[in-house]
């Protein structure tokens, strides 16, 4: 049988990124984390923890982290029914999840608020790329993403979100010095444009549905949603925004389209893993239910 406080010490060390915050989470000392941790090592044989600035698990690690957090989900809906279970204020589940930047600014945090209300549980949430989040899902890190991927992961369920639908835009100044003879596939190589990181491939993917092209413009680098909106406010650069973000700024001219109506819509679908969890179904409905009042 496992030791599930060297597993909550060993998890704890994951999450925090180091000993000394572990345990500050977990209420004991730096030695008692690392003793726990020792001694789990030495149960299974393996070196679970990479010593460093952050900690990191190794595969074994993260296998026993996987599984820690899935018999927390299952224990957090105990608590409800059988408080004496766990000591006061201990009860609460925490369920690590991986979404996009955009949807975390826009709609998903209305879900989180909802599930974290109903059930008095908590939510970790990793950001990653649409493209990007179901990783997180394979490795085990989290136990349901939002992700553009709609293949299931091994071991997961998938729903449909819907779309999140982006716009081109720009302020009207940046257009008329960047665009004052258009928008083509020639003004669009020279004029400035917006990305988020190496990842984000919404521009490219804009400008390929809507001009066929393959174009490499200039780029400036903003991994913020709202600093992106910023940005093309103030004439940085042009960049795809969802609606719910710059529904405000083009309703008063701030920003506008580069091509009116030249829309970029990415289907959303939400991963979670099969694990029987009613707390996972809870937050899969409070999921379902921002995602169509989006």
């Amino acid at each position: 049988m496992l030791d599930y406080a060297a597993l909550a010490a060993l998890a704890a060390v994951v999450r925090e990124g180091s000993f000394e915050r572990a345990a500050l989470a977990l209420h004991v000392t730096p030695s008692a984390v690392s003793q726990r941790i020792k001694a789990l090592e030495e149960k299974v044989g393996a070196v679970l923890v990479r010593r460093g600035q952050p900690a990191e698990p190794t595969p074994q690690g993260r296998a026993l982290c996987r599984h820690f957090d899935a018999v927390s989900a299952l224990e957090g809906e105990l608590a409800a029914d059988l408080p004496g279970l766990s000591p006061e204020g201990e009860g609460r589940a925490t369920i690590p999840v991986a979404v996009n930047a955009d949807s975390l600014d826009s709609w998903f945090l209305t879900a989180v608020a909802d599930f974290s209300q109903k059930t008095g549980h908590l939510v970790e949430i990793k950001v990653d790329d649409q493209d990007h989040t179901a990783e997180w899902l394979r490795r085990g890190e989290v136990l349901a993403a939002v992700t553009s991927q709609e293949k299931p992961v091994q071991g997961c369920r998938v729903k449909p979100l819907g779309s999140l639908t982006y716009r081109a835009n720009a302020s009207p100044d940046f257009m008329a010095q960047h665009f004052a003879d258009g928008v083509t596939p020639e003004t669009l190589a020279l004029a400035p444009s917006l990305a988020f990181n190496r990842k984000d491939r919404l521009q490219s993917q804009w400008m390929q549905r809507h001009f066929g092209a393959e174009l490499t413009p200039p780029l400036n680098w903003v991994p913020s949603p709202q600093g992106f909106v910023i940005a093309c406010r103030l004439g940085l650069g042009w960049g795809c925004n969802p609606d719910m973000l710059v529904a405000e700024a083009m309703a008063n001219g701030r920003l506008v389209e580069l091509v009116p109506g030249a829309i970029l819509d990415i289907p959303l679908f939400w991963q979670v893993s099969r694990l029987q969890s009613g707390l996972l179904t809870a937050l899969g409905e409070a999921v379902a239910r921002a995602a169509e009042g989006r």
